[in-house]
C-alpha cells in the first residue's frame, strides 16, 4: 500500500522544542523533598486576574461572542490598539493600520506571508525564537542566521553584509527570546536604516514589550511619518494578561499590508477569537495598575537571576530581561544532554542552546542554556540555584 505523501518543507522542520523537552520527563520519577521545577516555557501558569475572569464570563453571555468577526478583528480593540500605541510610541498609528491575530505566532506567519514565497530569504538573529525559525522552515523560505556578539546584540554591519536579493525581511524580537536582552533604541533605528536602505521589512515582535526595565517606549520606529514603508510591528497579549489559551495578538502595518494579511487569515482562521478580543480590550482598558505590579514582580525575579549567577561559580550569564535568563554552562557536554541530565538528577527542566541556534558551527549552541524565569516565584529561583551548584554530569 502507498502511503500519501508528506510535504517536504514539513518533514524537514524540527519538532516542536517545548514538547520535545516536556517528553524528557517521561519515566522520571521526582522526589517528593524535589519536585519538578519547570523553567522550559515561557508562557504564564497562573489564571487572568478575577476581574478580567468575570469580564470573560459577561463576554460569553453576549451573542455575538458566538458568531464569526471580522477577519482583522473588533474594530474596537483596534482602535484601542491605535489609541494606547500612538500615546506610548509618539507616532500616528490609525486603526486601519492595527490586525488582531490568534496569537502573536500567527501575525508572525502571517506578516512573513505576505513579504517572502519559497526560495527567498529572511534574517534571523541567533539564537532565535524556535518557531519563527520553524515557520520559516516550513514555508521553504531561507533563515539567514545572524550570530549575536558582545551582550548577545545583532550587528547592523554583519547584517548588511548577508543582504543580497534573496532577502525580503529582518527579524528582531526585543527584549528577546530567548536572551531576555533589551535592543538598545539606537540598535534599531540602525536596523531601520538597513530595511529602509535596501527596501526590506523590518519585522520586530514586541511580545515582551511590557516587562521591559525601563519605563516610556522602548524605541521610536513609528515617530516617522514613512514608518508603514518597512516596518511591522507584533505583539502579544498572552503573557501580559495570561491569555495563552485564547490566543490574542497582534500586527502593526501599513493598510497595503493588512489588506494582504487579510487573505492570509482568512484562509487560516477566518477570525480571531471573539472572546479573548474582548478580554485583551479590559485589560487595556482597566488593568494597567495590574499590569505594572506584574512587571515589578518580574523584574525583581530578574534581580535574583542576575544575583545568583554572579555567585554561581562556572556559568556566565549572557542575557536576561522579560521571561529569560541566557546561560553558558561550565561542562564538557553538549547543552542538550546537560539538560537532560538536569531532569534526572535535579527535577529542573531548563532548554538548551541548541534549539535556538544552528549546531556544530562554532559551537556556542552547546555551551548554552535558556532558562524561563518568569514562572518560577523566588523561593523556586533560589532553589534553583542550590540544584544547579549542586549539579555534577
Amino acid at each position: 500500500m502507498t502511503q500519501a505523501p508528506v510535504s517536504r518543507t514539513i518533514a524537514n522542520t524540527f519538532s516542536p522544542p517545548v514538547m520535545e523537552a516536556r517528553r524528557w520527563l517521561d519515566g522520571v520519577s521526582f522526589p517528593p523533598n524535589r519536585p519538578l521545577l519547570n523553567l522550559s516555557q515561557a508562557a504564564p501558569v497562573d489564571p487572568p486576574p478575577a476581574a478580567l475572569r468575570k469580564a470573560m464570563v459577561a463576554a460569553v453571555a453576549e451573542d455575538d461572542s458566538h458568531i464569526y468577526g471580522p477577519v482583522l478583528g473588533l474594530p474596537s480593540l483596534r482602535a484601542e490598539i491605535s489609541t494606547q500605541w500612538t500615546t506610548l510610541y509618539g507616532g500616528d498609528i490609525a486603526p486601519t493600520q492595527v490586525a488582531i491575530t490568534s496569537g502573536c505566532n500567527q501575525a508572525f506567519c502571517a506578516a512573513v506571508s505576505t513579504i517572502a514565497s519559497a526560495g527567498d530569504a529572511v534574517i534571523l538573529p541567533a539564537p532565535w525564537y524556535f518557531n519563527h525559525k520553524m515557520w520559516l522552515d516550513a514555508a521553504g523560505i531561507e533563515a539567514r542566521a545572524l550570530p549575536c556578539g558582545k551582550g548577545m546584540l545583532p550587528d547592523p554591519d554583519a547584517a548588511r553584509a548577508l543582504i543580497d536579493d534573496k532577502v525580503k525581511a529582518i527579524v528582531l524580537v526585543t527584549p528577546n527570546n530567548p536572551t531576555g536582552v533589551e535592543y538598545p533604541r539606537g540598535l534599531l533605528d540602525a536596523f531601520m536604516e538597513i530595511a529602509k536602505e535596501h527596501g526590506l521589512a523590518l519585522i520586530v515582535d514586541e511580545t515582551y514589550r511590557d516587562f521591559h526595565c525601563q519605563s516610556g517606549a522602548p524605541h521610536d520606529l513609528f515617530a516617522t511619518r514613512d514608518w508603514p514603508d518597512n516596518l511591522i510591528h507584533l505583539y502579544s497579549f498572552s503573557k501580559v494578561f495570561r491569555l495563552t489559551g485564547h490566543r490574542v495578538g497582534a500586527m502593526v502595518a501599513s493598510r497595503e499590508r493588512l489588506a494582504e494579511v487579510e487573505k492570509f487569515l482568512d484562509s487560516v482562521t477566518i477570525c480571531p477569537n471573539q472572546i479573548g478580543q474582548k478580554a485583551a480590550l479590559y485589560g487595556l482598558q482597566h488593568l494597567s495598575q495590574w499590569v505594572a505590579e506584574q512587571r515589578d514582580e518580574i523584574l525583581s525575579r530578574r534581580a535574583i537571576c542576575e544575583a545568583g549567577f554572579s555567585e554561581l561559580e562556572g556559568w556566565n550569564l549572557l542575557g536576561s530581561g522579560a521571561y529569560f535568563a541566557y546561560v553558558e554552562h561550565p561542562f564538557d557536554i553538549p547543552s542538550d544532554e546537560v539538560a537532560k541530565l538536569l531532569v534526572q538528577q535535579q527535577s529542573l527542566l531548563i532548554l538548551p542552546g541548541t534549539m535556538f541556534q544552528p549546531v556544530g558551527t562554532d559551537g556556542t549552541a552547546e555551551k548554552q542554556l535558556r532558562i524561563a524565569f518568569a514562572n518560577a516565584d523566588k523561593e523556586g529561583l533560589r532553589e534553583m540555584f542550590k540544584r544547579l551548584k549542586a549539579f555534577r554530569p
